[in-house]
């Protein structure tokens, strides 16, 4: 052990060592409870932790809670608790939990986001955006979700219009909101995908489809009414649709929108009219037209304002083109019916369908196209941007789908924003010696709102600025915040001056192995990496060698699915209740069916869900964290069935025992000065081999369960060996590897091997978790080899033989008649043919 009583030395030595290892599992929200998914990709992240710092390295494994947001504060308020209370005492369960599963976690690091000496330092960040200008308050329309009534974020929102926890209808209000200027990144992080070599292709693919890119083209069509004229600036992916543009679509906030509202008492009506936003519907702005960029002599294009158009994607107008688009063609035939759609592209090697748009990106210009007329597509779009570029209408352009991060929360359990509404300075930013500003008692609590707007002695203030009264802002952050840099503040959690030092986040950031649940590919990777950059560009740390990149390798382990019992008849799932179990089989007590088994994702309502506590006071903790991972690749669903513990257990006792063995028959634990036998040869490169193979699953493939199955097969060589009466140092010398190989995944019985090893000999270090990773050492040549014996064309038996046996026919056919097997298959046989080869000896027999 080291001094201070810890078992990991190694990860003291900062300033000696200088390779690093950061091994981080996404923090869990406090709620109480640990789940198997959490037993998974913690025990993940331990044995790697531990792998590393065998192997020297300076190990950081850090753990903390994300601990602000609407769950705590709405189980806080059905309690009627402070959310603070609620939040301390789940964290000192789960803490107890961790400890049950012995994740050797560096706590001296722990921080929770609710704590102030965290959220201090979040809202320093949101006031350097701020002055930076990428922290800005606009009004706009917003998500709320009236369940929890605060305002959702674009990506909080599902592709059914509903809460993301919920579960409401979002309803569109207008507010005014904080965003975060994220879009300004949006280059960066689309660009920088091409980085991040070792993370899961679907995740990049998820990012890169979020951020949505787009290459081609802004435009500008003038457009006309009786007595007014307007540009509608547009953009496009597809110039070369240009003369097939039927009509322009505007959003509902669009300027010339507003304009013509304050006469148009129609478009008053439909501009308030609650709706989804259906494709199809529109209201045509009567009196105006616009021209077509390239053709300019006709002004005869129709122009709409449709919901379908978003307020704040682009420039908040499109360019409709039927002929040539899904949503365009619908939406044309309901508000032009019975009009012809006008078509400038058709495939190259026949006629598009006339009933239908034709969409491909490919094909030939038509004769509608003008001067495109017989061009292909690709050509076609490169010239439509060069004609647009000489009659000064447009240019090329890039787009992104990306929109700015909209942060305001209108709730009370989470990071105030730290900024002053003032009426002669406007909004003042709080001063660094103000902060942190602190979140008031929460006796007032409603449970809906935000009750910080009722609490004068929180908002009311005086300006920093001009000493007048003032107004405290009443929202707080999005929590995704607060776990958008937890990662830095790990690397030096008690600074009281400074977020983190740079000089400890730039040596140990990027986070070499990041663990967690692919439902985190979009909000919180994404909004991780766009502050990692940012706080490299203000110099809070140097970047690393990936453009500000925060994480190195990504692993998004699978879920953990629990064994679950339906009815056969109705697919209803059955409570425990329900069952009775005969033979250990489960049977319907109320029909005496057997139930339909199924292994689905773990829940209350389907009551499938396993308490790890139980299982590790049943069964241990290295029987769990070895069976979690050999059943499954880390990557992939597991489907956690406790009856197949029973293989692990029976290795962790074959691996007791082997202490005992191994003191019966060591005299001496000298090497042998003979030769060694082929069984010691055997055995000297089967450790060989699963040093290796263990190595490389633990420091590239992470092919976790192979680890396990590795591990098996050694004890078994290790077993074998002593039977064959293999020379006791090179069993002892085996069995150390094999444990302290075991001790990242198995830690109790690794430790306790050993002691029981170590006891017997004196060795002068006194735990298992002191060693170092062996290295795998050359493998030798074995005096023998196995002989495969093929008995009328089929493979038999096999015979270990010395190598050169086959140069001597006639001593090797007698070895294979002396052999067991040989007196099996071939005594009393009429041999007719032998050959003999380097691998084999086949024989034909009547």
């Amino acid at each position: 052990m080291s001094p201070d009583g810890s078992l990991h030395p190694t990860k003291h030595l900062a300033t000696v060592l200088k390779d690093k290892f950061y091994s981080l599992s996404m923090f869990p929200y406090p709620s109480g409870i640990l789940h198997l998914g959490h037993v998974r990709v913690y025990t993940i992240s331990d044995v790697l932790a531990r792998f590393h710092r065998l192997n020297g390295k300076n190990v950081i494994h850090p753990m903390g809670w994300d601990a602000f947001g609407l769950p705590a504060e709405n189980a806080a308020v059905e309690r009627g608790i402070d959310p603070a209370v609620w939040t301390k005492t789940n964290i000192a369960k789960m803490k107890e939990q961790m400890d049950l599963m012995l994740v050797d976690f560096d706590w001296e690091t722990e921080l929770a986001t609710c704590n102030p000496d965290y959220y201090k330092w979040t809202q320093k960040i949101f006031l350097l955006m701020y002055e930076d200008g990428l922290a800005y308050r606009k009004k706009a329309e917003i998500n709320w979700d009236p369940v929890d009534q605060t305002v959702l974020a674009n990506e909080q929102v599902d592709s059914e219009g509903k809460s993301w926890r919920s579960g409401a209808v979002v309803e569109k209000r207008l507010l005014e909101q904080w965003f975060l200027g994220i879009t300004k990144y949006a280059k960066e992080l689309n660009q920088d995908l091409g980085l991040l070599n070792e993370w899961p292709q679907k995740v990049k693919t998820m990012q890169k489809h979020w951020i949505g890119k787009s290459s081609g083209a802004s435009l500008l069509f003038h457009a006309t009414s009786p007595d007014q004229e307007f540009d509608i600036k547009t953009f496009t992916t597809r110039a070369d649709t240009l003369f097939s543009v039927q009509y322009l679509a505007l959003s509902c906030d669009h300027p010339i929108t507003k304009q013509f509202a304050v006469d148009d008492v129609e478009l008053q009506r439909f501009l308030a009219e609650d709706r989804p936003k259906d494709i199809k519907d529109g209201y045509l702005l009567p009196s105006l037209k616009a021209t077509n960029p390239l053709d300019g002599r006709i002004c005869n294009i129709p122009v709409f304002v449709a919901p379908y158009v978003l307020p704040g994607y682009g420039e908040g107008a499109v360019m409709g083109c039927p002929a040539h688009d899904e949503r365009d063609w619908g939406f044309w035939a309901q508000n032009m019916p019975g009009t012809s759609v006008k078509r400038t592209v058709k495939p190259a090697n026949g006629v598009a369908d006339e009933s239908t748009p034709y969409t491909s990106k490919e094909g030939i210009l038509t004769e509608n196209a003008g001067p495109f007329a017989g061009m292909t597509a690709d050509a076609a779009r490169a010239a439509a941007v060069t004609a647009l570029e000489a009659a000064g209408a447009g240019h090329g352009a890039v787009q992104y789908r990306l929109r700015d991060w909209l942060i305001s929360r209108q709730r009370y359990w989470g990071a105030p924003i730290p900024i002053i509404h003032c009426a002669s300075c406007g909004t003042v930013p709080v001063p660094d010696e103000q902060l942190p500003v602190l979140l008031p008692d929460s006796k007032h609590r409603t449970g809906k709102g935000n009750p910080l707007e009722q609490m004068e002695e929180f908002y009311k203030v005086e300006c920093p600025s001009c000493g007048a009264d003032a107004r405290r802002d009443t929202d707080t952050m999005d929590t995704f915040i607060d776990s958008s840099w937890y990662f830095f503040r790990y690397t030096d959690s008690k600074n009281t001056a400074q977020p983190f030092d740079f000089a400890k986040a730039s040596q140990l950031v990027p986070v070499d192995m990041y663990i967690g649940g692919v439902e985190h590919a979009i909000l919180h990777l994404l909004y991780s990496r766009f502050v990692s950059k940012f706080l490299a560009t203000k110099g809070l740390w140097d970047g690393g060698n990936m453009n500000g990149e925060p994480f190195k390798r990504l692993v998004t382990q699978g879920m953990v699915n629990g064994k679950t019992l339906l009815d056969p008849q109705n697919g209803r799932f059955l409570r425990p209740e329900e069952l009775d179990y005969v033979k250990g089989a489960p049977v319907i007590k109320a029909t005496g069916e057997t139930p339909r088994i199924s292994f689905e994702k773990m829940s209350k309502s389907k009551f499938n869900g396993v308490d790890p506590a139980t299982c590790i006071e049943k069964y241990g903790a290295d029987a769990i964290r070895a069976h979690i991972l050999f059943q499954a690749p880390v990557e992939l669903s597991l489907d956690w069935d406790e009856g197949k513990i029973v293989g692990i257990e029976r290795w962790l006792r074959r691996v007791l025992s082997l202490p005992l063995a191994i003191n019966n028959i060591v005299g001496s634990l000298e090497m042998p000065t003979r030769d060694l036998t082929a069984d010691e040869i055997k055995l000297h490169n089967n450790v060989q081999k699963y040093v290796t193979n263990i190595t490389v699953s633990l420091e590239d493939t992470l092919q976790l369960n192979t680890v396990i199955s590795d591990y098996m097969k050694l004890t078994n060589s290790i077993y074998e060996a002593i039977d064959s009466n293999v020379h006791p140092t090179l069993i002892h010398s085996a069995f150390r590897k094999l444990v302290t190989m075991m001790s990242t995944v198995t830690p109790s019985v690794s430790e306790e091997a050993w002691e029981m090893l170590s006891a017997e000999f004196a060795f002068p270090w006194s735990t298992v978790f002191t060693n170092t990773w062996p290295t795998a050492e050359p493998m030798m040549e074995s005096p023998t080899q196995l002989f495969s014996i093929v008995v009328n064309g089929k493979r038999k038996f096999g015979l270990e033989a010395p190598r050169n046996i086959f140069r001597d026919p006639e001593y090797f056919q007698q070895e294979i008649m002396r052999s067991p097997e040989g007196q099996k298959y071939l005594a009393g046989k009429q041999i007719l043919k032998v050959v003999f080869k380097e691998k084999a000896a086949s024989f034909v027999v009547r």
